[in-house]
């Protein structure tokens, strides 16, 4: 829900900076389908534009970077109003972006963060803190385990997702005190 809201005021947000009198078009780069929270958030994202009138162009990048970079640069040379971008990995987005910038498009970041040194290429981001997950979910494992050995095999999600990366470090940070607790991360590729 409250993604959902959350995903509604930056679609919103991009309205609101367009004087325009023809319908607002909006390209998101989903990451993908391959779970039912990307489903859903891709079902979500079709039903808000579609309230407010707003035409979404999708484009289903199959969890490569490589098909959400193709994918920005056909909404660019489409001319959409703005690009929304659930970005698959944190680095190698400056140079799209760069061209987005110069197109004068609106760039907007869905649950991910990116790597770049020009936070001006991104108009906002709307996503969790992810370091502080990992860290909540470590510290419950430490009080659930009172000081008995545990073993644990982390499972991290896409290698070099700004959420995995983030989520590892709550997580360290969570158990660091307890050395009751032996963390085997595994990335799943």
């Amino acid at each position: 829900m409250v993604k959902r809201l959350l995903l509604a005021a930056a679609i919103t947000g991009a309205l609101i900076g367009s004087a325009q009198a023809a319908p607002l078009v909006v390209g998101f780069s989903q990451i993908g389908s391959e779970s039912g929270w990307r489903s859903a958030e891709t079902k979500v994202s079709k039903q808000e534009a579609e309230k407010r009138g707003i035409t979404l162009k999708i484009a289903d990048a199959q969890q490569k970077q490589e098909n959400q970079i193709k994918a920005v640069r056909s909404f660019i040379a489409q001319g959409v109003d703005a690009i929304f971008i659930a970005p698959v990995v944190a680095t190698g987005w400056t140079p799209v972006l760069q061209e987005a910038k110069e197109a004068k498009i609106p760039v907007f970041l869905l649950d991910r963060m990116i790597e770049v040194n020009d936070p001006s290429l991104y108009t906002a981001a709307v996503a969790s803190d992810s370091v502080h997950e990992g860290k909540v979910a470590g510290e419950w494992l430490v009080k659930e385990v009172a000081g008995k050995p545990c073993n644990v095999v982390e499972l991290q999600g896409t290698v070099g997702a700004s959420v995995a990366i983030n989520r590892k470090k709550g997580f360290a940070d969570g158990i660091a005190s307890a050395a009751n607790v032996k963390n085997y991360p595994f990335a799943i590729r």
